[in-house]
């Protein structure tokens, strides 16, 4: 604001001086007043054509190792500012694509000088704030001319564009499923005996006598009703994949955050020997086992490639899983998703009720206040922010 304040005072100043010199030559003939008045006529348009003169004879150059980088991590960047012209160039300045990453060391504000036929090397890191594909470094070059008068912008004609791939935060300590594993022992124990509340669509072997006719009756489907622990097999990890904004700006870090918890928890359980499942799509597709650290690479690839979509919702997938027994079926089930909703409370009720503990990561700035006093023994709710670190919360 200031500095566009201090052009408007110069153009205000300079147009009262050229106001004067008309007045001059008006009542003052000779060459004098006119030599004023052309002086101050001429000044501006050579000094936009010596602004405009950059365009033609001075070059930028940048280039980042690799397109290939990881949020949050240096990579050697560099840029040369090259004077091709036969008169020096000053008043140069360079702007940045400044939110999704940013140059160490480097200042927009700085004001560039090159002489004829000299250039300036500037070696320095460049390092990618979210994931995702998107145009880095140098976005434009900003000129000013000599009298200060006048302030052109020209496009980089050679930008960098980066795939960024998700960070991979190193948990020391699962600290939400603490104070779980005794509840988690107690299930098990008491798996023979506690009638679950849970029913899923019969298959053909399933005893008639677990057949629930009033749900069958409700849902026009055979359900069977099902026993605490039957066929617990492991761990399931839920994503939530919905693109909830249309700009780039609001649903990046969003997404490039609750992908960075997914391969966070995926690669502390890899290394803990802890198999899981993970679902990084609506409706039970992209399901993908991981046994140990051996399989975390191609998850860590699967979740780098996830694409959200408008449509997707959470609720759609759980209610797959559910009626297909995947969830029911499990020790312990995690989620990552960006909205609570009565929807979503519901199944996750229903799940810890039959004694599958489940946890949430919310990953949003609200308080989600009326979901997390829901809370007890078998299910959290853990609100993490955007822009908050994973690690010590999860």
């Amino acid at each position: 604001m200031d500095k566009r304040n201090e052009l408007k005072k110069r153009r205000i100043i300079f147009a009262l001086v050229w106001v004067l010199s008309l007045v001059l030559i008006s009542f003052y003939a000779g060459p004098v007043s006119y030599g004023f008045f052309y002086a101050v006529t001429l000044l501006p348009v050579i000094s936009f054509l010596y602004a405009s003169l950059v365009f033609f004879f001075f070059k930028t150059y940048q280039e980042l190792e690799s397109r290939n980088v990881v949020c949050g991590q240096q990579v050697p960047y560099l840029f040369v500012l090259r004077n091709e012209g036969v008169y020096p160039f000053s008043g140069i300045k360079v702007r940045l694509y400044s939110f999704f990453s940013y140059v160490e060391s480097m200042d927009e504000d700085t004001e560039y000088e090159v002489l004829r036929g000299d250039k300036y090397i500037f070696q320095t890191n460049l390092v990618c704030k979210y994931r995702g594909e998107y145009e880095v470094g140098i976005k434009e070059v900003e000129v000013t001319d000599f009298l200060r008068l006048f302030t052109l912008r020209y496009k980089v004609r050679s930008t960098l564009s980066v795939v960024v791939k998700p960070k991979i935060s190193n948990i020391a300590q699962l600290t939400s499923v603490e104070d779980l594993m005794g509840v988690m022992q107690r299930s098990g124990a008491a798996a023979h005996t506690e009638p679950d509340v849970l029913t899923r669509d019969y298959q053909p072997g399933d005893p008639i006598h677990r057949i629930s006719w009033k749900m069958s009756a409700r849902e026009q489907k055979l359900k069977v009703r099902l026993q605490t622990g039957e066929e617990k097999q492991g761990i399931v990890l839920l994503g939530d994949t919905k693109r909830y904004y249309k700009e780039i700006k609001e649903y990046l870090p969003l997404e490039s955050k609750m992908l960075e918890i997914m391969v966070s928890l995926g690669h502390y359980m890899a290394t803990n020997n802890m198999p899981f499942t993970a679902c990084l799509g609506q409706g039970g597709r992209g399901l993908l086992g991981v046994e140990g650290i051996r399989d975390f690479e191609s998850y860590y690839r699967a979740v780098s490639d996830v694409w959200f979509r408008e449509e997707d919702r959470l609720a759609v997938t759980m209610k797959t899983l559910l009626d297909n027994g995947m969830l029911l079926r499990s020790k312990l089930i995690f989620g990552v998703l960006h909205e609570m909703n009565d929807e979503i409370m519901y199944m996750t009720i229903q799940l810890s009720d039959a004694g599958i503990p489940v946890i949430w990561y919310v990953v949003t700035q609200e308080d989600c206040l009326q979901y997390i006093k829901q809370s007890n023994e078998r299910r959290k709710i853990i609100v993490i922010p955007v822009e908050a670190q994973p690690d010590g919360r999860l």
